[in-house]
């Protein structure tokens, strides 16, 4: 497609144009895996790599059935074997046995993959309206999702041996200073203010009140995080809250997850190898109870999101919110690592200084998604806009705010709300600090 083709179908068809890019990019994460990796499971966490393209591919026909009730579904084997948790879609497989599945193959899969693109690009073309445009986004926002968990579990699978068909090199920016800085309280109105897609659980705006307080510029990084351990941090059951302290015990928990303590030295094994830390990187692969037991440990506390959010997106002079911390306008590699930037890794604290919000806090978005202190749940006066997708999980998990470097560009917003049990850590998460004052 020439440049010009395709700058009209952006233009002409912008749904269609993003679907493209998107399945492009799902197939651009998986082009470098050998037939024997996509069947693997290696935890009950994380879904082989087949698995996660036949769901993504799945999904869209569940979308199209939404929009046209006599779409029919390619195959009922199919739909139960990737559907992930929709009973009204029928009993899910097992999630913690999609490794022990060797049909449909890979092959299979591929096929059915390339003839769901046909029929959504059919549905963009010629039955799509306007009423449907918001499902086709969540569809796309969706697989976006699954870009971002389908690394994670390739890490968890290959680390290394994962070799990224495109890989760029980690920013150097100059030595900063670990300070905190000032957001002042009062009223603020929370949740999504634009006028594109969001998902329903950043919905509706509603005024909440804060105190005043300080949050750190900078995520923790993995030498701030060294200090915690070398202190007794995953000794002393006094940093811990119960449930935390008993996750230590039963997993052996004694630094984040992927670090290896070898000749006394600790090592961290990711797509870059086994090699010793970055001091200055973010921490990441750390669950809900290490980020709290460090903010106790260091006399502070996690941001609740509402803490989170204000600093990332009220500016403060214009007394408005925007919706990237830099602004309203769309990230580019200078604002962020996300997943386009192809790191494949955090990049060090003072990186981006284009990205940073009004306030002066760097990287709230891309490397790492950062832990709060908020249980999640709806937003007051939530309404469900797709049924069994959110509002299902309100109960026994924690928020986290921002996005990583495996998030796609085109799924981050300030008001983005993610979220995980607070023991999960595969996903690439870190965290920083708040104070009250």
């Amino acid at each position: 497609m020439t440049t010009a083709t395709t700058e009209n179908v952006k233009s002409d068809n912008p749904q269609l144009y993003e679907f493209k890019n998107t399945r492009a990019r799902t197939l651009e994460i998986v082009q470098p895996l050998e037939k024997e990796d996509y069947v693997v499971q290696t935890a009950v966490f994380m879904s082989p790599p087949k698995w996660h393209l036949g769901h993504m591919s799945w999904f869209y026909e569940v979308i199209m059935n939404q929009i046209d009730n006599s779409y029919e579904f390619y195959s009922k084997d199919f739909s139960r074997i990737f559907n992930s948790y929709y009973q009204s879609f029928g009993q899910p497989h097992d999630k913690a046995k999609r490794g022990i599945l060797s049909r449909p193959t890979v092959n299979e899969t591929l096929a059915y993959y390339q003839l769901i693109n046909e029929r959504v690009e059919d549905f963009l073309k010629n039955r799509i309206d306007e009423n449907d445009i918001n499902l086709i986004k969540m569809a796309l926002n969706h697989e976006c999702q699954h870009q971002e968990l389908l690394v994670y579990d390739i890490q968890h699978l290959l680390a290394s041996t994962y070799k990224p068909i495109k890989k760029n090199s980690l920013p150097h920016p100059p030595k900063v200073e670990n300070i905190s800085v000032k957001v002042q309280g009062g009223l603020y109105e929370m949740g999504y203010s634009g006028k594109d897609f969001c998902y329903d659980i950043e919905l509706p705006e509603h005024k909440v009140y804060l105190n005043p307080y300080k949050i750190d510029a900078f995520p923790i990084t993995n030498g701030k995080y060294l200090e915690f351990i070398e202190d007794c941090g995953y000794e002393d059951f006094r940093f811990w809250l119960s449930d935390g302290w008993d996750a230590v015990k039963k997993n052996g928990w004694n630094a984040p997850m992927y670090w290896e303590k070898e000749d006394g030295k600790w090592l961290r094994h990711d797509f870059r190898g086994n090699l010793k830390f970055n001091p200055k990187e973010p921490v990441c692969n750390v669950s809900f109870y290490e980020a709290d037991a460090y903010c106790k440990w260091a006399k502070k506390r996690l941001p609740t999101e509402a803490e989170w959010e204000k600093a990332a997106c009220w500016n403060e002079t214009k007394q408005k919110k925007t919706i990237y911390p830099w602004g309203d306008e769309p990230p580019t590699d200078n604002h962020a690592n996300l997943l386009e930037s192809y790191i494949w890794a955090p990049s060090e604290i003072g990186s981006y200084p284009q990205g940073k919000s009004h306030y002066g806090c760097y990287q709230m978005m891309g490397d790492v998604w950062e832990w709060t202190s908020s249980e999640f749940v709806g937003h007051p006066g939530f309404k469900s806009g797709f049924a069994e997708y959110n509002d299902k999980w309100f109960t026994s998990q924690k928020v986290l705010r921002g996005s990583s470097f495996a998030t796609p560009k085109y799924s981050i917003r300030n008001s983005y709300r993610n979220f995980f049990r607070p023991d999960d850590r595969w996903m690439f998460a870190g965290f920083r600090c708040a104070e009250n004052v």
